[in-house]
């Protein structure tokens, strides 16, 4: 006679978990081809649709680097759908100075980015980098260099907010940190 087994079930507390039963459990597989990962990562199949596919963590992470929100719109309707999201995701932007209301990895806001490009700087540049930068880029469109030149005093001003948003991003990490 086989032993009798005593069963989990028992008294108060469970001495299992919830989701811990005998009968097998129906997983979902990864949608991504050759993976038998857990697909438990649900991403849009493609945009306004309620259809998703749902991939392992990888393979979610992989399909939204490669992600374009703004895919097939003009200039005009990229601006319009931006516009739209900041107004509905106003709430978020405030909370900002709590470290996780940033872009990606909370490292650089789209603004940061922006700066970073006018100075055509990396995206990891360090505060001394952006310093250097905009000093040789200032001083070469300084309307004290070129006075009268319409063009050169455009640039200044570019240069200048730029350095403008990235100090006072600098100044905020600090305060944080």
């Amino acid at each position: 006679m086989p032993k009798a087994r005593r069963s989990n079930d028992w008294g108060f507390p469970r001495w299992r978990g919830y989701d811990e039963g005998r009968e097998a459990a129906t997983v979902r597989l990864c949608d991504r081809h050759g993976c038998e990962e857990r697909g438990d990562c649900p991403a849009p199949k493609s945009p306004n649709t309620p259809e998703r596919w749902y991939f392992c963590q990888k393979h979610a992470a992989e399909y939204n680097s490669k992600w374009d929100y703004f895919e097939g719109l003009d200039k005009a309707e990229k601006a319009a759908r931006t516009k739209s999201e900041q107004a509905e995701n106003a709430g978020y932007a405030e909370a900002q100075h709590y470290g996780w209301g940033g872009s990606g990895d909370g490292s650089r806001s789209a603004d940061e980015m922006r700066a970073l490009e006018i100075l055509e700087l990396e995206a990891d540049a360090d505060f001394v980098a952006v310093k250097k930068a905009w000093r040789v880029k200032a001083k070469a469109v300084h309307p004290d260099v070129k006075p009268g030149d319409k063009e050169a005093a455009d640039q200044f001003q570019k240069y200048q907010v730029a350095y403008e948003v990235l100090k006072a991003a600098e100044e905020r990490r600090e305060w944080k940190g």
